[in-house]
């Protein structure tokens, strides 16, 4: 009889919690909810600002395995683009048409020439799209080995990297493809009948090429900050800068002539001397942020 009572007992304290459970699982729900955010930006916030030596050293197989993620997260986020540009791909095909006055003007020559284009401008379009996303990435595995003032420095640096992408985007559409074609098309009498894919894949190339030389006054920068970088160098080898930009802007200038070739050289010049600047710029926030911790402990005493 004792044992029948202490299993009853039991019965019903197992069925008084899962009653429990059941009623309250709403209101824990909506509870992790609501608190999930506030959760996140927390151990955001922590992340941010942990030494590089609170957190425990890795092994080298442990750093591929998490590069291979980010890999992957970025890799992800780039087909989503990438499928999400498939529905404007062709407003974007025609508005990169217009200098040679639309797509009417351009022709196809192989069978899958079109579909070729089609997934060339939607892979441009994905990459525009997903940048902030993958130099996203590329902060967050490196920065566990930064420090807080480093990270930050770092993850503020994004949406400037994506507005210099951009930037430079634009720059050759609006700029350097103006000054270009009305050259390519003129230097002989031969009649210009170009292919779309020949067309797309020299407009997308450079736009891309020219978008990734506008990060460099950002790059530059961070590594200054990180004390990587000096800026009294890149101020002396100013000439040889001058010459390694000359061969970067003949190996992607589409033509040979020099107005072209100045046309892209002038603004990676100009990037290069705003580098120096800013190099000195980021030296100076270094050296005054080690001087306020060495005095933070002696003041700290007194």
């Amino acid at each position: 009889m004792r044992n029948f009572f202490t299993r009853l007992g039991q019965d019903i304290l197992v069925y008084f919690r899962v009653l429990v459970t059941i009623i309250t699982f709403p209101f824990k729900l909506i509870f992790n909810i609501i608190a999930f955010p506030f959760r996140a930006i927390h151990a955001f916030n922590q992340f941010l600002n942990t030494e590089p030596e609170d957190t425990k050293p890795e092994s080298f197989w442990q750093h591929i395995e998490a590069l291979r993620m980010h890999l992957f997260r970025a890799v992800l986020m780039l087909a989503l683009t990438v499928i999400v540009s498939f529905w404007f791909a062709q407003d974007v095909m025609a508005f990169l048409a217009e200098p040679v006055g639309g797509l009417q003007n351009l022709q196809a020559i192989q069978v899958t020439e079109e579909i070729g284009v089609f997934m060339r401008v939607s892979m441009s379009v994905g990459i525009a799209l997903a940048f902030p996303y993958i130099a996203f990435e590329v902060w967050y595995f490196a920065a566990p080995g930064l420090k807080p003032r480093e990270k930050k420095l770092g993850l503020a640096g994004i949406p400037v990297a994506t507005l210099l992408f951009i930037t430079g985007m634009a720059f050759t559409f609006y700029v350097l493809l103006p000054a270009a074609l009305p050259f390519l098309g003129s230097f002989t009498e031969i009649s210009q009948f170009w292919a779309a894919k020949e067309y797309f894949n020299f407009v997308t190339g450079l736009m891309f090429w020219i978008g990734l030389f506008f990060e460099f006054p950002l790059v530059i920068f961070i590594l200054t900050s990180m004390g990587l970088v000096k800026p009294q160098i890149l101020a002396d080898q100013w000439r040889l800068a001058v010459v390694i930009i000359a061969i970067l802007a003949a190996a992607i200038t589409p033509t040979v002539d020099p107005i072209n070739m100045g046309l892209v050289m002038l603004p990676m010049i100009l990037l290069y001397f705003i580098s120096i600047g800013l190099s000195y710029i980021a030296e100076a926030g270094r050296k005054k942020n080690v001087e306020v911790k060495q005095n933070a402990p002696e003041e700290g005493a007194g």
